[in-house]
């Protein structure tokens, strides 16, 4: 389950009409998207030809996916989406469900146009834009994505899902703190009902915090999101990202065996993997990262899948970059997200292809992003291809964002540095 999936759900949310409050006599112990199927399915009961009924369960089916990662929900979804078009063939609501699940699915480029058609048809549907905003941003149209973003709020002021989508290209565009601000607004405005809603916000907060090294605050509110969802498998990943940066790598690995137990995915897996390998675990580390490739490998040729994490595998733990470039050009052909991109330079440096490996990466950067790990391999990819210059500013840059990320980088600028005073360097 990739950050897609989770930002989709805000839109959803926000649809009103869509979705039927539960009565108050509802089980208190269900999450909101448990209550929400369950009343969608006693809608359903009542009249089996409600076709509105069936997109809310859809609705609801994928709500659940992103609380608990399962994508089996998803298949729910769509089965539940085609009653409702048997019912009622082509009905609008459906057919933009319908681009949500493709999203789900990250099937990026054929969801953005089927969003691109509705959109021609309800040029005014905030949630369309949502959808072109998600599409673009994955595939890498970043002036698509924003102006799509920015329709979202023109059309409606301080909505949420406009709020959180803004966030995410605020920080890809490396304005933490204007991402900071968006995120506190949005979740200003969660209904206290949307648990999960809150939940989820606040663990994005708490990526920011992390992604420039503050740490203390990262961890309140990854613990404050675990408080309002508990064993959320979102929170439990920022908190292992917590103790790693505290060097508490037993722990990390403990909370990255729950998320794994929670949400068996091979991307949660390979996270795991290299918390065991910190903690010093040779065993479990072996076995983790054996599973890892295996699994990842089976949905390698999927749309959704753990390619980056299968390529870095390759590339730094594996020791085999010619595997590492296969799997990099191939999602490449796919997506020119930053970090497929930072993904693809890397698998080039390390089949020595350092020319192409940074003009890739300085296309990856110039979006404007402020990330340890893609401005160190920026500085090794530079410092490989001859520019000690570019080198030790983008390692300069990784190592003052004080992340987990950053420790390579100051390991490379002390190498640099040595190599420049003995006479080595330029």
């Amino acid at each position: 389950m990739k950050r897609i999936a989770a930002l989709l759900l805000l839109v959803i949310g926000a649809a009103a009409g869509l979705a039927q409050t539960p009565s108050a006599s509802t089980d208190q112990k269900l999450s909101p998207a448990e209550r929400s199927m369950a009343q969608a399915k006693k809608l359903i009961e009542k009249n089996p030809n409600d076709f509105e009924a069936y997109n809310s369960l859809a609705l609801a089916c994928s709500r659940r996916a992103r609380e608990t990662s399962n994508v089996a929900f998803y298949t729910q979804g769509n089965e539940a989406l085609q009653k409702s078009f048997v019912i009622s063939p082509a009905n609008f609501d459906g057919q933009r469900i319908r681009v949500w699940l493709l999203l789900g699915k990250h099937e990026f480029a054929a969801a953005l146009e089927a969003a691109k058609e509705l959109n021609w048809k309800l040029p005014d549907d905030v949630m369309l834009y949502g959808f072109l905003t998600d599409a673009n941003v994955e595939l890498g149209n970043y002036k698509e994505a924003e102006t799509a973003a920015q329709w979202m709020l023109d059309l409606k002021p301080g909505n949420m899902p406009g709020l959180t989508r803004g966030a995410y290209l605020r920080e890809l565009f490396g304005d933490i703190d204007g991402s900071m601000d968006l995120m506190n607004m949005a979740y200003q405005s969660t209904p206290p009902s949307e648990v999960e809603d809150a939940a989820w916000i606040v663990t994005q907060m708490a990526h920011l915090d992390l992604s420039i090294g503050k740490i203390e605050e990262a961890e309140k509110l990854s613990q404050q999101a675990l408080a309002m969802f508990p064993g959320y498998h979102y929170a439990l990943g920022n908190l292992a990202k917590v103790r790693i940066q505290q060097k508490r790598y037993d722990e990390a690995a403990e909370l990255l065996k729950q998320r794994y137990q929670a949400a068996p995915h091979a991307e949660n897996l390979f996270d795991l993997a290299r918390a065991l390998q910190r903690a010093g675990h040779k065993d479990e580390t072996q076995k983790a990262f054996a599973e890892f490739e295996q699994k990842s490998q089976l949905e390698t040729n999927r749309a959704d899948n753990s390619n980056h994490e299968l390529i870095f595998y390759y590339a730094d733990y594996a020791n085999q970059p010619a595997k590492a470039l296969e799997v990099a050009q191939r999602e490449y052909a796919r997506r020119h997200d930053v970090f497929t991109v930072d993904c693809y330079a890397w698998a080039l440096h390390l089949n020595n292809r350092n020319q192409e490996a940074l003009t890739q990466i300085t296309a990856a950067l110039a979006v404007g992003i402020r990330d340890a790990q893609l401005f160190r391999h920026a500085g090794e990819i530079a410092l490989a291809a001859g520019d000690h210059a570019s080198a030790e500013r983008y390692l300069r840059q990784s190592a003052e964002l004080n992340t987990s990320g950053s420790e390579e980088a100051r390991i490379a600028l002390a190498r640099l540095s040595k190599s420049t005073v003995g006479g080595v360097g330029p």
